[in-house]
């Protein structure tokens, strides 16, 4: 039988999120001195060993999953992410990439205000990707919201009589632009974050915080 590995010796899993923060976060890691071997073109491999790590691809809304449940030890993950699943994750470190922000936005040519719809209805619908979010950025400024959760072409529910306004995430605002949208609101700004199963951190602390600094010392280099 082979014997089991202890703590020191055993691979540290990492998840990556697939998409747009993928590129950016190997060049982190390999800046920060990591092995990244195959990373850059992993082809159709979701599981990949470099060095003493083994990293785990996953779709960005998963990632959050895969650390809070302890498939992975540590992880990158957008903020928004982090935000909209709310799931118990130990955040160590801001990666300072892949900004962009959440916004309330509402149609340029609008026939009535949503102040006014407001008044009259005592609650305005809006649609999102994010429900989470928009639910709690509307209940601070103590306004009663019908949420239409959507899964794409966010802009297009206001064009098409579906929704007063919507929240979505955007880096330049140009679709919204290209869609007559105006933005009126800003919700939440979100980057890449360095973060850590909670009881990761306990057992293995040493990698999982020196893996932390090191991160956020290349990135502050940028």
């Amino acid at each position: 039988m082979m014997a089991r590995r202890t703590a020191g010796e055993r691979l540290l899993r990492m998840a990556l999120p697939k998409g747009s923060l993928y590129a950016e976060s190997v060049s982190l890691l390999e800046r920060a001195g990591y092995d990244t071997t195959g990373l850059a073109d992993p082809g159709r491999q979701l599981t990949l060993r470099a060095g003493d790590m083994e990293f785990i691809i996953g779709k960005p809304t998963d990632i959050p999953v895969y650390v809070a449940y302890g498939a992975v030890d540590v992880a990158i993950a957008g903020k928004d992410t982090l935000v909209e699943s709310a799931l118990d994750v130990v955040e160590m470190a801001d990666l300072r990439f892949g900004a962009c922000r959440f916004v309330v936005a509402e149609p340029e040519d609008a026939e009535r205000s949503v102040a006014e719809i407001y008044r009259h209805l005592g609650v305005i619908r809006v649609a999102t990707k994010y429900p989470r979010v928009t639910e709690q950025h509307f209940a601070r400024r103590g306004l009663q919201v019908e949420l239409v959760k959507l899964s794409g072409n966010i802009e297009l529910a206001p064009l098409i009589g579906l929704a007063d306004q919507v929240v979505d995430i955007t880096a330049t605002g140009r679709t919204l632009m290209e869609n007559h949208l105006r933005i009126v609101d800003d919700v939440l700004e979100s980057t890449a974050r360095f973060v850590a199963n909670p009881v990761s951190l306990k057992t293995d602390s040493d990698r999982v915080t020196g893996l932390a600094s090191a991160l956020a010392a290349a990135a502050a280099t940028d």
